[in-house]
């Protein structure tokens, strides 16, 4: 079997928006210092051809600028792929790392481009062997993948009452999106937890925007609401300041969203910068996340994987990564985005109580609908 074709297709979700709404498409936020967002989901996908006729879907995360990632793999990864036999998908993956790491391309855009084909590659390998992707990746740990969903709310009472319908429909985890002040923040996470109960894990995700001793002050505060981890508290690159502040607390700091291999994350873990790491799979690919897995087993750090922007295939494979690792503790997941994002597949992972339940459909478990694809792309 041999690799015979290699697609691209940077894909926009347009959404309806009212006439007098900006046309540029990318749009920074007013408060602090936030990345760049598009108005729309946007992605990358990946589609692979073999000799022997089967086709491999992979993601590389492209909430922003999906094109980039879409010319990375026509352009760079194309010739790598090309008439190789997709089983040597570990040596495939290295070979595309190495290929521009001298360059200083070890992280960004190529490696999300990377993990989309490295994710193709396993979906062409489960339905090659007949097997779910997560057989081939080396087992599964678990028969269901439990989850958290992201809760939103400008006030208290918006965000409590979103957070008790993410409860009744089954999900035994929230986790508060906030970039408020420290005040305020407590707030809302105080009439969300009066709301849902002590049985519900709750996290709060403040998306960098803290200064250590700030998410110091905020963490202590939060737990007394026993909250259960601290997400992206503090500026990425701050290993040290990362670390201070997990020896600080007494409740759990998660970071890693933004990380792609496991060369990024080994300071972060000999520091102890970390109580949870948070890989995306559809950038780190599930090659890499396994290891990245792995490595952090070794430190006894469990793994809750991140999806923020990913698209359906980024969730599939997602499913199939948190269902093979011993470290596994909670995956994340939106409803409604899943329902809006899944418009092109006629088959995906099935949720259930706040739950994706496992099957044994080789591959990652998706069927696309090509016309759709074809008709999201830009």
């Amino acid at each position: 079997m041999k690799i015979t074709q290699i697609e691209a297709f940077a894909l926009r979700y347009q959404k309806e928006k009212p006439a007098e709404q900006q046309t540029d498409n990318y749009y920074l936020p007013d408060e602090g210092w936030r990345c760049i967002y598009a108005r729309h989901h946007e992605t990358m996908v990946v589609r692979i051809t073999t000799s022997d006729g089967i086709v491999g879907y992979g993601e590389g995360q492209s909430p922003v600028s999906p094109r980039t990632s879409k010319t990375i793999v026509e352009e760079l990864c194309h010739p790598i792929l090309i008439g190789k036999d997709p089983f040597d998908v570990e040596y495939l993956w290295q070979r595309m790392f190495t290929a521009m790491r001298e360059r200083g391309h070890y992280t960004g855009f190529f490696i999300d481009a990377l993990a989309g084909c490295d994710i193709a590659l396993w979906d062409i390998i489960g339905q090659a062997t007949g097997k779910p992707v997560h057989k081939v990746l080396g087992g599964r740990y678990r028969d269901t993948i439990p989850l958290y969903a992201g809760v939103g709310g400008s006030t208290a009472e918006a965000a409590a009452a979103r957070a008790a319908e993410y409860v009744a429909q089954g999900y035994g985890g929230l986790k508060i999106h906030a970039t408020q002040d420290r005040s305020t923040i407590l707030e809302i996470v105080a009439a969300v937890r009066e709301r849902v109960g002590p049985q519900i894990k709750l996290m709060v995700d403040v998306h960098t925007q803290y200064s250590v001793p700030e998410a110091t002050l905020l963490g202590r505060g939060l737990e007394a609401l026993d909250v259960m981890w601290l997400e992206s508290p503090t500026a990425p690159e701050d290993i040290p300041g990362q670390a201070a502040l997990a020896d600080a607390l007494d409740m759990s700091v998660a970071i890693g969203e933004w990380t792609r291999t496991r060369f990024e994350l080994r300071e972060v873990f000999e520091r102890r910068a970390c109580d949870i790491t948070m890989p995306d799979i559809a950038r780190t690919g599930l090659t890499e996340g396994k290891r990245i897995a792995s490595l952090a087993d070794t430190y006894n750090i469990p793994v809750t994987p991140h999806i923020g922007g990913g698209g359906i295939l980024s969730i599939a494979a997602t499913v199939q990564f948190s269902a093979t690792i011993p470290n596994f503790l909670i995956m994340e997941h939106s409803l409604e985005a899943y329902k809006m994002k899944g418009q092109i597949t006629t088959r995906k992972p099935t949720v259930k109580d706040g739950a994706f339940i496992l099957d044994d459909t080789p591959g990652l478990g998706v069927t696309i609908d090509t016309a759709v694809l074809e008709a999201f792309a830009i």
